[in-house]
């Protein structure tokens, strides 16, 4: 049986605060969607800015407040089309890597619970059953996120833009999961070895703070894939 860290009273009040404030935030940003007709122009936003707030919080809820909802169809319709050209660099990458990082956040939580369920180890570590599930549900719902964000604005078929999505999400995802890695192996090696158990709220304060160090890590990459013209510009 693997022995864990106990972390103290103190850090799990911590841990339960921050994902109440990240639960809160998204679904602020879902009731603004459903209840007060906020839709995306396109619709797999609704799932990008709420799962974005699972790790970053009112964070999210904030740039949601203040980026999102001009791109809503009762706001578009009011105001008109926004000029993706017009933008500040730093929201159209943004935008770019929540696609990404919202894959990758569903694909950690399915892949860190089926590693905990499962009892899997890699190398006689489950750390590393969780590497290698995580990145491989990160990379498949990273795909799906992109290929709906690509199919809808660009003229081409399914084929082309599935291509299109792999393309440009792979280099998104794998620079994400590499500050999310690095941040997992600190915490769970490092700072707690041997290691923080899943069913604690520290362990996922700090999957928290790992996904935003891979959203940091995603960043120059997504300007570059934006630039490019690999991923769209919103």
């Amino acid at each position: 049986m693997q022995a864990y860290f106990d972390p103290p009273a103190w850090l799990e009040v911590l841990g339960w605060a921050s994902l109440a404030l990240a639960g809160a935030s998204a679904l602020a940003i879902i009731a603004d969607i459903g209840l007060r007709g906020a839709r995306q122009r396109m619709w797999i936003m609704h799932l990008v800015y709420p799962i974005t707030a699972l790790y970053w919080g009112p964070v999210a809820l904030w740039f949601y407040a203040a980026h999102g909802r001009r791109t809503s169809r009762p706001v578009i319709e009011a105001e008109g089309e926004p000029d993706p050209e017009r933008l500040p660099a730093w929201v159209t990458s943004a935008k770019a890597i929540s696609h990404c990082g919202a894959g990758c956040v569903l694909g950690d939580i399915a892949g860190e619970w089926l590693v905990h369920a499962a009892g899997f180890t890699l190398a006689g570590k489950p750390l590393y059953a969780d590497f290698l599930l995580d990145f491989s549900f990160a990379w498949l719902l990273g795909i799906g996120f992109q290929y709906f964000t690509i199919a809808p604005v660009r003229d081409i078929g399914p084929t082309r833009a599935l291509w299109a999505a792999v393309k440009a999400d792979t280099f998104s995802i794998v620079s994400f999961q590499i500050g999310l890695f690095a941040g997992m192996w600190f915490y769970q090696e490092v700072l707690f070895a041997p290691g923080l158990a899943k069913t604690t709220a520290s362990y996922w304060l700090f999957m928290q703070l790992a996904m935003v160090v891979g959203f940091f890590t995603a960043w120059p990459v997504n300007g570059w894939l934006v630039r490019a013209g690999w991923k769209e510009k919103m």
